[in-house]
């Protein structure tokens, strides 16, 4: 099969048994044209991109910090008060994807009280502005992902409507749409059709089955159509495969051989 798109795997999620470096010359083993990870900022920059020029892979998505988990945060964007630690850590992100020629940076929205709900949508508008305008001049674009209230309760934008209504109101063209089926799934479903509405404001799509977040050749999803349906779109970006494998990572990579690269196939 030829496919106009190519898989990146993400390295927060898949090949957890090696170190973090490792991970990348396991990827590029098994046939991905590139990784993407949630959170990098535990190795050097000048690390990672050694790795990955070594192995000729290009790191396709990175987050912004997340915070103290511990604590309920979970990124800074739409939290009123937290202004300073969202632009503290969007500036880290960014220096991080410079030196990784990282096409997309994920801002994490965080977890606002419900009192400060409406107060919460004004800070994410005027942080995104900002961080808008300093995306730009690098050619890299923000997204925004919908995070499911099951596994995220509370999140400041859960539905992926949502966030076409905030980036409606945003008006930057270099932020996105992150299109996790994933998460879209759990929360509203319909995934072709929603994926044909919200198709020009897509920057990055990733996948895992339903309701297990594992391989996706098991669960609810029809995973052969989507991919083929994006094939059919011409979809031309990596799709990311975010998922907790059920086993070894290698040992259940039989649903992508179509997509893998055929000279990294191991």
């Amino acid at each position: 099969m030829t496919s106009p798109f190519k898989l990146s795997a993400n390295i927060s999620m898949l090949f957890v048994d090696l170190p973090f470096l490792d991970r990348i010359d396991a990827a590029a083993d098994a046939g991905f044209s590139a990784v993407e990870c949630q959170f990098p900022y535990a190795v050097a920059a000048d690390e990672i991109a050694d790795r990955l020029a070594a192995r000729g892979l290009v790191m396709n998505s990175i987050n912004t910090p997340l915070g103290d988990v511990s604590a309920g945060e979970f990124g800074f964007a739409a939290l009123p008060k937290r202004r300073s630690e969202f632009r503290a850590g969007f500036d880290r992100a960014m220096d991080y994807a410079t030196r990784l020629k990282v096409a997309t940076i994920h801002c994490m929205s965080g977890v606002p009280a419900p009192e400060a709900r409406t107060a919460a949508r004004q800070t994410f508008l005027d942080n995104m502005q900002w961080a808008a305008l300093i995306a730009r001049t690098t050619g890299v674009d923000l997204v925004i992902e919908p995070l499911n209230g099951r596994d995220r309760p509370g999140y400041f934008v859960s539905r992926s409507d949502g966030v076409a209504n905030l980036l409606r109101d945003l008006d930057e063209p270099n932020v996105k749409l992150l299109f996790d089926i994933y998460h879209i799934q759990i929360m509203e479903g319909d995934i072709l059709r929603r994926m044909e509405k919200h198709w020009p404001i897509i920057g990055h799509v990733q996948i895992a089955s339903v309701p297990n977040r594992r391989e996706p050749d098991e669960g609810e999803v029809a995973y052969p159509a989507i991919l083929a349906e994006l094939a059919e779109r011409g979809w031309g970006r990596f799709v990311g495969a975010e998922y907790n494998p059920r086993g070894k990572t290698l040992d259940g990579l039989g649903w992508a051989m179509p997509w893998l690269a055929p000279s990294r196939k191991s």
